[in-house]
Parts: structure tokens; sequence; C-alpha cells
């Protein structure tokens, strides 16, 4: 078999062995899961009508929840990659990463598996939250096929960025417990962003927090494509930072993984 063969064949396997895992093990999942449902239902419910008055027009819930969604999809992505870091250090801490360095496959086939198995996840965690708002009012009706697709492909990019960064935190991990601990600005990075508040209604030195990170680009993006808002310079922000992170998270996952074991 040709090296792009191997490849493509053992990175197949681990992405099955990792998709059994989340399969027979979902209460990892779940549980990341449902921070951002129950956010979506605490803002949309008890804050709404409130929030929606606070952003200049009337005390109309359903505005809110079109300004919410967007930022709480990404949250979503944020809290699933927290399960990949565990998961990854998980096996290295048990392990099965010191079996498969003496087994005649790929060597990157490893984190492959766990990457693309977590942006799956990510994308099925997306589309239940997605369903989730649908359910309790949320419509795009003015959004193009084009657009929908342009905001598809900007959910997946931004899930494989930060999966690759929890896989880093993942591999120098020591344990379960410190790799979550490790990942939660993963959720707390888009707490400080845009998704609740525009940041002009924010305090003059809480803004820069809020503007000078990857969630708040991709999120004015995703409301510019499924909403008609302006997206401006966003647009271009979010691809830059998802790149710079596919890129640092691969170099520094590649690069730990590949270091001789202690």
């Amino acid at each position: 078999m040709s090296t792009l063969s191997l490849a493509v064949r053992d990175s197949s396997t681990m992405l099955r062995r990792n998709l059994l895992h989340a399969r027979r093990y979902p209460s990892l999942t779940l549980n990341l899961l449902l921070t951002p449902i129950m956010l979506l239902l605490l803002f949309v419910y008890v804050f709404g009508d409130v929030m929606s008055a606070g952003l200049g027009g009337e005390a109309d819930r359903s505005a809110y929840i079109a300004y919410l969604v967007p930022g709480l999809l990404l949250l979503t992505i944020g809290s699933a990659t927290i399960g990949t870091a565990v998961s990854v250090s998980t096996d290295m801490s048990e392990g099965i990463i010191a079996r498969f360095r003496t087994m005649a496959i790929h060597r990157g086939s490893v984190l492959v598996g766990h990457v693309v198995g977590s942006v799956v996840q990510s994308v099925a965690g997306v589309v239940l939250v997605g369903a989730v708002a649908v359910a309790i009012g949320f419509r795009s009706t003015d959004a193009t096929a084009l657009e929908w697709l342009a905001a598809f492909g900007l959910l997946v990019l931004f899930a494989l960025a930060l999966t690759w960064i929890a896989v880093g935190m993942g591999l120098v991990s020591p344990n379960a417990e410190a790799a979550s601990n490790n990942a939660m600005p993963m959720i707390l990075l888009p707490l400080l962003s845009s998704a609740f508040v525009p940041v002009d209604a924010m305090p003059g030195w809480f803004r820069p927090v809020a503007e000078y990170q990857p969630f708040t680009p991709a999120i004015e993006t995703l409301r510019g494509l499924l909403l008609g808002t302006e997206i401006g310079h966003n647009g271009w922000l979010a691809l830059a930072w998802c790149a710079g992170l596919v890129v640092l998270g691969h170099l520094w996952s590649a690069k730990t993984f590949n270091r001789d074991p202690k």
C-alpha cells in the first residue's frame, strides 16, 4: 500500500474507534451539550424580553432569539471540544497511545481520528442546538442557500480549529481532570464575546477582551450570513483566526505527540 492509502486506512480505523467510544459513553458529550441548551432556554425565556429591550428595541423575545443563536452555536463547538481534550488525555494516561506506537500504523492517524471524530460530534451538537432554537422560534428567512452553505462551512472550519487546540491541550495534560480544566477557555471565551450583548454595550475597559479573540468575529460573521447584518471585516478576521488556530494546533499537537515518552 502507498503511504497515502495507509494513512487513510488507519485514520478511518481510528475515527471509527473514537465514534464508537462516543456512542458507548455518551454521558460526557450530553453533559457538554446541556450547557448551550440550558443557556439558550435561560436567556430566551427568563431574560429574553429584558435583553431585547436593552438592545434598543421593544420587549420582544423573538428578536433576542435571533441575536442569541449564532453565538450559542459557536459556544456548542467550544463545549464539545472539551470532550476531545479529555479523550486525548485519557488515551495518553491509560497507555493505549504507547501501544499504538509499537504497532505498524500510520503515526498521525491517531490524532486525525480524534480530530475528525470531534468535528463530527461538534457538527451533530450544532444541529441539535439549532433544532432546539428553531423549535422555540429562531428563523432565518432572508438567508440564501449560498449563505447557509457559507455559515455551515464557517462552523465546520471553526470546529476544526478549536479541535486541534483541544488535542494539544489533551496531549500536555497529565490526566483527564487537568485536560478538562485546561480546555475551559473554550467555554469562557464565548461568554466574554458578543454572543449575548453587543460589544458597544460593554464597558470601555472590557471591550478589548471581547474584540480581540476568535469568537467575536466568527459570531458576527455568522450573524451576517444568517440574519443579514453587516459583516464588515469580521469575515476575514474569522477566517484568519481559524487558519492560525489550525496551524498552531496541528504543529503543537504533532510536536507533542511525536516526542519520545519519558
